[in-house]
């Protein structure tokens, strides 16, 4: 093997510190990933941590409108969504370790504080805080993350927000310290800033990069590599004027312009020498094989470009406003629709415009909304938190089912889709989860908590659960590969009432997938409809580029009318996907 082979020669962990200037939300996370992606094409073994300002402990508590989608880990951690961007691009498994926030040191800081582990001294952002930073990187650096057991060797850190903000600045200072601790030839940085390119006169400008990197060596850090976020490749004289304002030879101005694909951005790295670049600067020694996974992602990315069949969905949310709402779900869609060789169109809609009270409001709204729902080749339900909107997505569960539309519903989207049966098969008209309706004589969804003590989310049911087959006709189970059971993530608090089971089973909606112990029901599938499948977990988690979540693939198939004939098949992928 490569790897023991590079750990003796190098010896050190090596770290990669990805900043970014001008505007946040720039594209670090993908850079990161990307770094990441080409170095572990190499042979090397690469974990990543994501670093977040913010006084919050975890994401677990965010409105998805503040940093978008809430991103759930193997151990139940609530985190950024850019970790979810490490696992797919690198195919890891990371921790909740791996995403540090301001809350978390100075919570670590505090407790020593409290014990005396500081024997009386005043505690202080430096060297306290500071040295807390440094040594989560570095014990987080060495866990590993893959199924191998394998201590990675280079460790990209992503510090998260602009460089100059108050709340990063203890972040800064710690790394400042960290180059001199580590060693030049095992700490490099990657800077990320903004090339804007004004209508008016269609010239890319230098100057807010010049600034933010003249702010970040203000601050001790030297970028070795700047990244230029850009709508178009960046132009040679704006290259040469980068290069001597900012003090960096021409080859370490890298351009990221805007690509038709994410899994483009590896590949556009690569291309202009970053991987070479960092095996000089970090002294790493490579290996000479042809670089199989990138090929992987070369093939993918061209195989995007050129998908001629189109296939609809319509995402039946609350928070559809703004798209990271539901990156992982979106990010699921494509997945599976590339493995089928087509172009995925995402229609959002506004659960609560599908509902009565729009059409007295807002008409227009209201038959727009219908008028996406309709026209849609599949329809998918996403998880998600309170009453607002619920009843909008019920009667797209409704139009679903009666249609025979696929259907896939996620966390809540599978209890209201229960709900819905209730109501309009079983005639329960006013059952309802007890989460919107306390007082409901049909009680089909009702509080399950696990019990974790704590403040708020310490009742969800968090991290990867089992989740066993109860039958070997589920059409889940053969997209699955036929096994008996499936290991998913969950976070939710509400449980379908297992009381009431007997009733909808003789009714045709059948539970197939339980947890072990059988109290709780994690899948639903409907006798007599082409895809009527529910997930009480969330399998967007856990799916990747080129093994895409079968719950979603099997949404796909359908709606792509493909699915009889891979289920007859043997659910077997083609290398170029499903023709």
């Amino acid at each position: 093997m490569f790897s023991p082979i590079c750990r003796h020669q190098s010896g050190m962990m090596k770290y990669i510190l990805v900043t970014g200037g001008v505007i946040s939300g720039i594209g670090k996370g993908i850079i990161a990933s990307s770094v990441g992606t080409i170095l572990k094409s190499c042979g090397l073994h690469v974990t990543a941590i994501k670093i977040d300002p913010y006084i919050n402990i975890d994401a677990g508590t965010f409105s998805p409108y503040e940093h978008g989608e809430v991103f759930v880990l193997d151990d139940g951690g609530e985190v950024d969504l850019d970790l979810g961007n490490y696992e797919r691009f690198l195919d890891i498994r990371l921790t909740k370790d791996n995403n540090l926030t301001t809350g978390k040191i100075y919570q670590s800081v505090i407790n020593k504080e409290r014990r005396g582990d500081y024997l009386g001294k005043t505690v202080q952002v430096v060297p306290h805080i500071t040295d807390a930073i440094q040594e989560w990187v570095v014990k987080q650096a060495k866990v590993p993350v893959e199924d191998d057991g394998v201590e990675p060797e280079v460790c990209v850190i992503e510090l998260g927000g602009t460089v100059g903000d108050i709340e990063s600045m203890p972040f800064i200072e710690a790394f400042r310290q960290f180059q001199f601790k580590v060693k030049r030839e095992n700490f490099c940085n990657i800077h990320v800033s903004l090339i804007p390119q004004p209508s008016a006169t269609g010239e890319q400008k230098t100057k807010p990069t010049q600034n933010t990197v003249r702010e970040l060596r203000g601050l001790g850090l030297s970028p070795d590599l700047i990244m230029c976020r850009c709508a178009t490749a960046l132009e040679n004289s704006v290259k040469e004027k980068i290069s001597m304002f900012c003090h960096v030879e021409p080859e370490q101005v890298i351009c990221v312009h805007d690509v038709s694909s994410i899994y483009k951005v590896p590949l556009l790295l690569e291309q202009q020498g970053v991987c070479g670049f960092l095996t000089r600067r970090l002294d790493m020694p490579m290996e000479t094989r042809p670089r199989r996974m990138l090929t992987k992602w070369k093939e993918m990315s061209d195989r995007s470009d050129r998908l001629l069949e189109h296939c609809s969905i319509a995402l039946v949310g609350k928070y559809t406003k703004f798209s990271d709402s539901y990156a992982s779900v979106i990010k699921a869609l494509e997945h599976s629709a590339l493995a089928i060789s087509h172009k995925l169109e995402v229609k959002n809609i506004d659960s609560a415009n599908l509902e009565l009270s729009t059409l007295q409001e807002e008409p227009v709204k209201y038959h727009e909304a219908w008028q996406k729902l309709c026209s849609a080749d599949g329809i998918l339900v996403p998880g998600g938190f309170g009453v607002r909107g619920t009843e909008g997505k019920i009667h797209a569960i409704n139009w679903a089912r009666k249609q025979k539309k696929p259907f896939l519903g996620v966390c809540l989207g599978m209890q209201l889709a229960v709900c819905e049966f209730a109501r309009n098969t079983l005639g329960w008209a006013d059952a309802n989860s007890t989460e919107f309706d306390p007082d409901t004589k049909h009680p089909v969804v009702i509080d399950m908590p696990e019990h974790n003590p704590g403040q708020m989310g310490g009742t969800m049911r968090l991290g990867k659960r089992r989740t066993i087959f109860m039958t070997n006709n589920s059409v889940l189970r053969k997209l699955y590969g036929d096994v008996e059971y499936v290991d998913e993530r969950h976070r939710h608090r509400f449980e379908v009432n297992p009381e009431l089971k007997s009733h909808f089973e003789e009714k045709g909606l059948r539970f197939v997938g339980q947890d072990v112990e059988g109290e709780r029901m994690e899948v639903i599938e409907l006798d007599d409809h082409p895809y009527f499948v529910g997930v009480q977990y969330h399998p967007e988690f856990t799916s990747r580029p080129i093994k895409p979540s079968p719950p979603y693939l099997g949404l796909l198939l359908a709606a792509a009318g493909k699915l009889p004939g891979y289920l007859v098949k043997g659910c077997q992928l083609s290398p170029r996907g499903i023709q």
